[in-house]
C-alpha cells in the first residue's frame, strides 16, 4: 500500500502553525483539532519543523511556564523526517520505529500534501490483515 492510498481515504488536510506563533496558541490549535502534532511552516509557507504535545511537555519541564508565551520555533523539532505519496507504507513503519517519530509530513516536490500518523499506519496494517482474512475465508468456503 502506498501513502497516496492512505491520503485518499483520510484526506490531505494538514493543520499548520507559523514558527513565530506562541506555544500557547499552538496548544489551542492542538485542542481545537484534537490532534497531537502540527507541522510548523516558515514565512514563505515551507516546512520549518514539527511540534508535538510531547515537545511542549518536555520544554515545560525544562523551561517552565515561560515557554508558553515564546515562539513555537524554539520548541519545534527542526529536522523532520518526511515521506512522499509514492512511498510504500512498509517503509514508513521502519522509519517511524527507527527514528521514534509518530507523525510524518507528506511532501510532493517540496509541497506539503498531507501528514501520516502512527495511527494511520496501524489502521492500514489492520485493514490489510482484514482483507487477507476475508480472502482466506472465501477461499476455504469455496
Amino acid at each position: 500500500m502506498r501513502i497516496s492510498q492512505i491520503l485518499s481515504k483520510k484526506g490531505s488536510g494538514v493543520i499548520t502553525v507559523g514558527a513565530a506563533s506562541t506555544v500557547r496558541s499552538l496548544l489551542a490549535t492542538l485542542d481545537e483539532w484534537n490532534i497531537g502534532a502540527v507541522v510548523v511552516i516558515d514565512e514563505g509557507g515551507a516546512l520549518a519543523g514539527i511540534v508535538s504535545e510531547r515537545d511542549v511537555v518536555r520544554r515545560l519541564h525544562s523551561g517552565g511556564a515561560d515557554i508558553l508565551d515564546g515562539p513555537v520555533g524554539r520548541i519545534m523539532t527542526p529536522i523532520v523526517h518526511t515521506c512522499s505519496p509514492g512511498d510504500e507504507i512498509e517503509g514508513l513503519r521502519e522509519t517511524m520505529t527507527e527514528h521514534r517519530v509518530r507523525h510524518l509530513p507528506v511532501l510532493d516536490d517540496g509541497a506539503l500534501v498531507g501528514i501520516i500518523s502512527i495511527g494511520d499506519v496501524v489502521k492500514s496494517a489492520i485493514d490489510e490483515l482484514e482483507t487477507e482474512r476475508e480472502h482466506l475465508v472465501r477461499y476455504i468456503q469455496h
